[in-house]
């Protein structure tokens, strides 16, 4: 059948329906059947690129781009795309070069421009930042005198001595409920002492489900500590029957990062051997200086709060084995089959701060699942993506049931992928409070099944989400 092209024009139509009812996915599939009708008009490309800026596959928007250029390389919309998906993935000498062309094709942009000095402001910084990195920098730590530091006067809350004690934690939690902040000396208090419990456990954490107990699992949280809070209204708080292990992705985003990571913390001071945390691609500092999170330090306590954040995050454990069958990590799984779990062992995490642009570590934190066999470049710019066959073998390889990421949004919350040996599972519901997304946990037993629970997003203060990121980043995503 030949279609044409206004039947192209039709499908583009319905997919910018779908597009102002936030449904991306379906406005990415009209868009998607409005270039294979007719592959010669550049809107298609740049109105499916942004859709897929929306669902953060900036690697496919950075090629839709490139495909309206090559069709009209005067096309200031394209380079916009390609701009922001650059500037999204930290791009960010790649996305200056787009923006300058925006500004030069289009000066009275005022958004464009404004985003173009930021783009360069982050440029400079990082430039500088590489220039006086220091290999064996003194800790952020260093010269902190928490025994006399003062408390702020206005701290109204229950005391913390050398131990966190869960009325400690249940007033920590009522503050934040109220829009209150801790005192500072107990933020040093709480990161300090899970910095310590965290470094010497092992880059994978290796657990057993015992009778009486259950360990959850929860994906990515993304600041949003009121859903966070509705996770253990739904599942029981966490203790020392009722684990829990959240797989990275604390922060960022949402604009209740510090409560939502002092929270955590302080449940994994209180119960180290029952609670337990896995590092994120956004436990990183240029996705925390980008995303929100520094700014949020900034702004409710000081710059050295999240510096000393930065460093706990250095030395989270970078996976979980549950009960020798299940394998939980951020990402997913890697470029070369010969990698098994003895490999995640003896991986050195504490050797690099910032996880590179290859290796063991940057796939641990990047990679994604896709339905086809093999391995394909990645639709959201950075890492690579793995099909079922590189899943199923590693999962034969190492005794495996299944492999449990997160690092992706998922509609209904969770997925099963890969003939049941992938599954993703993400909570935080109403993603940026605008994708309409459930959130999901998974209770495993001592049996070892899993049990996957669905919730809905709760209200929350009228605080937008990235309320606290970089300029540069405002408004794109």
């Amino acid at each position: 059948m030949v279609a044409s092209k206004e039947e192209a024009v039709a499908f583009k139509n319905q997919g910018n329906d779908a597009f102002k009812k936030q449904d991306w996915i379906e406005a990415i599939d009209y868009y998607s059947k409005a270039i294979d009708a007719y592959s010669e008009d550049p809107s298609f490309y740049t109105n499916r690129a942004q859709a897929y800026i929306k669902t953060e596959m900036y690697g496919l928007a950075i090629a839709d781009a490139d495909s309206a250029i090559a069709l009209d390389p005067e096309n200031v919309k394209a380079y916009y795309r390609r701009a922001s998906a650059n500037t999204a993935i930290l791009h960010h000498s790649d996305a200056l070069r787009d923006w300058k062309l925006v500004v030069k094709k289009a000066p009275k942009d005022s958004a464009a421009r404004m985003r173009m000095v930021e783009c360069d402001k982050v440029v400079k910084r990082d430039a500088f930042l590489k220039a006086i990195e220091i290999e064996d920098a003194p800790s952020a730590a260093e010269g902190l005198d928490l025994e006399h530091m003062a408390l702020e006067q206005n701290y109204d809350g229950v005391k913390l001595e050398e131990q966190i004690t869960p009325e400690f934690v249940e007033d920590m939690i009522d503050r934040f409920k109220n829009g209150k902040k801790l005192a500072r000396k107990y933020v040093f208090q709480i990161i300090l002492a899970v910095k310590k419990i965290v470094y010497d456990e092992p880059t994978m954490v290796e657990v057993e489900v015992e009778q009486g107990k259950t360990i959850t699992v929860c994906g990515d949280t993304h600041g949003q500590f009121f859903d966070l809070l509705n996770i253990f209204k739904l599942n029981g708080f966490p203790s020392e029957t009722n684990g829990y292990l959240f797989n990275g992705d604390f922060v960022d985003r949402g604009s209740w990062s510090t409560e939502v990571c002092l929270l955590l913390y302080a449940y994994k001071w209180l119960y180290p051997t029952s609670f337990f945390l896995n590092r994120g691609n956004h436990e990183t500092d240029d996705m925390n200086r980008m995303y929100g999170f520094e700014g949020e330090c900034r702004a409710k306590y000081n710059e050295r709060v999240f510096k000393v954040f930065s460093e706990s995050f250095s030395a989270l454990p970078l996976a979980t084995l549950i009960g020798k069958k299940h394998f939980v990590l951020h990402g997913g799984l890697f470029s070369d089959d010969a990698v098994s779990l003895d490999d995640v062992r003896k991986l050195n995490r504490h050797k690099q701060r910032q996880p590179g642009q290859s290796g063991l570590m940057m796939e641990m934190l990047w990679t994604d699942p896709q339905p086809n066999p093999g391995r394909g470049p990645s639709k959201r710019g950075v890492g690579m993506q793995f099909g079922p066959d590189v899943t199923k073998r590693f999962c034969e390889a190492n005794g495996l049931e299944t492999v449990i990421r997160s690092h992706e949004v998922r509609m209904e919350g969770y997925e099963v992928e890969h003939d049941g040996r992938c599954v993703t599972v993400f909570s935080a519901p109403h993603y940026c409070d605008n994708t309409g997304n459930k959130g999901a946990f998974i209770n495993i037993g001592p049996e070892l099944k899993l049990k996957f629970n669905q919730f809905e997003a709760v209200p929350h203060p009228d605080i937008k989400p990235m309320a606290y990121a970089s300029n540069g980043l405002s408004g794109l995503i």
